[in-house]
């Protein structure tokens, strides 16, 4: 699949990484503004502010 985008892109191999490493950015930048925000309210997780952890010790 990398290898049919780095195919795709037109000029040479500098050109290429350029594009490539903004492509890059792009999707990051997609995922982070919006793609993880939705996860995010989509995923219900119960209160865990309720629960403690003990390491069996009576103290």
């Amino acid at each position: 699949m990398y290898g049919a985008i780095w195919r795709a892109i037109p000029g040479p191999w500098p050109v290429k990484l350029i594009v490539y490493l903004i492509l890059i950015a792009a999707v990051l930048y997609a995922l982070v503004e919006w793609v993880f925000p939705w996860v995010d309210a989509e995923i219900v997780l119960p209160n865990t502010e309720d629960i403690t952890v003990s390491m069996g010790l009576d103290t």
